[in-house]
């Protein structure tokens, strides 16, 4: 799941001189331009606070380092410091000699990013689907990236959270087991390496896994997984290498005010922040998950460009559990449900409107340190990101149904070691991201990849930057156009 994430952390973060940069990591970078590698895990410390609320870490939990910008001009002002945004300035930085800007009203890992399970996963999406090209593309850059890491000496998992566990689609009934087989041709025919578990193999490969005689699994042994806080520290770390040279800086607490135009059609020529006017020479890019919408009325009032995106919010929670024995698990998995949006309602149906009705969805991992992650609901509820215990209750009962072991405790019992994260999930409406130019602009949108922000950031941050620099495109972007989404 992606999300925003809550946190009880509160602390007023220092305030550089004029404009600056704010970061996670107070250690000065040296590292080659290519590899921008670090071996360090994203520091910060969560609240007491019961029940806690995990996910991206505020930065004011951390120790912070102000760098300042050498100037409020650059090539290119990348709206949205998510893995998306930050991902697409790392991709401009590499392929050009351009200069970047990142700026965000919060900070890094405080948004959509955070507050996931990490999933980089082709075995919950579907081949020749829209979004299957640049998933498949996505999931190449990310296995380049931690075999570069691999090959200078260095562990993936410490530099990004990276785990290759492959990826479980478990079936409940002998209707899944026969979408499920299929699933697994389709997969192989496409090029993915799959295969069917019986309820027999799958016992032996997930043993605290209740498995009935009409289950199955799809099994994708390439699938991994990565931490989302790790891997934006490893990105926000390579970008900061192109300080010194000028050619990148980074606006945090800072949110956007306003777009300064050269006329009713005229480009774009600055952005007004609550603090600075960042001028902008070739492109803005707006990558501000379930914002997106709003911000984009806003960024053009009374111009002759109206853009309409879709884009809405859609709330969720995750349960971790830290130093939890009771259940491991070898695998990422996910119940055959959460792929066709199975759905329990939190009343009567009479009672409930399409907008309040709630899924939930058996997940489940380990994560980088070892923590049994636990998932996972949908709903719309506006931006509203309060924990809603009812739902946590429903995430417990529902992995229950897969864990018999969870059946033995309460959630009174392991209140110590528990974690809620929550958050909104960037939602389209026909599925499909929004990846391309504003039309008569040279703004540009990357936003609405819902739950796969993390596994399609780095083929998005390709696909943007080729269009930016006006490079042929990898991927056929046709099926993510801000055309057709705008009026």
């Amino acid at each position: 799941m992606a999300a925003i994430s809550l946190s009880s952390s509160s602390t007023n973060p220092k305030k550089a001189t004029n404009y600056g940069v704010y970061s996670p990591c107070a250690r000065p970078f040296r590292l080659a331009l290519r590899s921008s590698l670090f071996g360090s895990t994203f520091p910060g410390t969560l609240s007491a606070e019961k029940p806690r609320v995990s996910g991206p870490r505020p930065l004011s939990s951390t120790r912070l380092n102000a760098v300042s910008a050498s100037h409020h001009s650059f090539d290119v002002v990348v709206v949205g410091a998510g893995i998306i945004g930050l991902s697409i300035a790392r991709q401009l930085l590499l392929e050009s000699d351009l200069s970047v800007a990142v700026i965000d009203r919060a900070v890094p890992c405080s948004g959509a990013t955070g507050a996931g399970q990490g999933y980089i996963w082709m075995s919950h999406k579907t081949p020749g689907s829209d979004i299957w090209e640049l998933a498949v593309r996505s999931q190449k850059l990310w296995e380049t990236l931690a075999n570069s890491i691999e090959d200078q000496g260095l562990d993936p998992l410490d530099v990004l959270g990276w785990m290759r566990t492959g990826s479980l689609v478990v079936g409940g009934t002998r209707e899944d087991t026969v979408k499920l087989k299929e699933r697994v041709k389709q997969l192989s025919e496409a090029g993915v390496r799959a295969e069917f578990l019986s309820s027999r193999e799958l016992r032996q490969v997930e043993p605290a896994l209740l498995v009935q005689e009409e289950r199955g699994a799809a099994l994708v042994p390439g699938d991994s997984q990565l931490d989302a806080q790790r891997t934006v520290a490893f990105i926000e770390k390579g970008n900061r290498k192109f300080q010194s040279q000028g050619r990148y800086a980074e606006f945090y607490h800072d949110p956007v005010v306003s777009l300064l135009r050269t006329g009713d059609k005229g480009e774009v020529k600055a952005v007004q922040t609550s603090k600075n006017t960042l001028y902008s020479k070739k492109a803005v890019v707006v990558a501000t998950g379930c914002w997106s919408g709003s911000l984009m009325h806003n960024l053009f009032p009374e111009s002759d460009i109206s853009v309409d995106i879709p884009v809405k919010p859609r709330k969720g929670h995750l349960l971790v559990l830290e130093n939890f024995d009771s259940v491991q698990v070898n695998h990422g998995l996910m119940e055959f449900g959460y792929m066709n949006h199975q759905s329990l309602l939190s009343g009567p149906t009479s009672a409930v409107t399409d907008e309040q009705k709630l899924s939930v969805s058996m997940t489940a991992t380990m994560d980088a340190t070892g923590n049994l992650v636990l998932g996972s609901s949908r709903q719309f509820v506006g931006f509203n990101t309060e924990v809603d215990e009812t739902i946590i209750d429903c995430i417990w009962k529902r992995a229950g149904e897969f864990f018999p072991k969870l059946r033995e405790i309460s959630l009174s019992e392991i209140r110590e070691c528990r974690k809620v994260r929550v958050g909104l999930r960037p939602y389209m409406p026909d599925g499909r991201p929004v990846i391309g130019q504003v039309p008569c602009s040279n703004v540009f949108v990357a936003a609405g990849h819902e739950g796969s922000g993390l596994s399609l950031a780095l083929g998005t941050a390709e696909m943007v930057a080729d269009m930016v620099l006006g490079n042929p495109l990898k991927v056929d972007s046709a099926p993510f156009a801000v055309k057709g989404r705008s009026c």
